[in-house]
């Protein structure tokens, strides 16, 4: 679950990504996480939050015909 940071301040606690690619990203703690994409293509990804953070990603993957 790699991100391609672009530029990076750590002062000011500030990334930049690329928007080329369709993806969805979670920032915990002050480190961004890449969510993983269904393989097919199609599916759901749902996230889990406790204590205002955060603290479990599920993918759910469907299969068209």
């Amino acid at each position: 679950m790699g991100v391609v940071l672009l530029k990076i301040d750590v002062e000011n606690m500030k990334a930049e990504i690329s928007l080329m690619e369709n993806a969805v990203y979670i920032v915990k703690d002050g480190e961004l996480h890449k969510i993983l994409k269904p393989e097919t293509g199609h599916g759901k990804q749902i996230i889990s939050w406790q204590g205002h953070k955060p603290c479990n990603a599920k993918l759910e993957t469907d299969i068209k015909f």
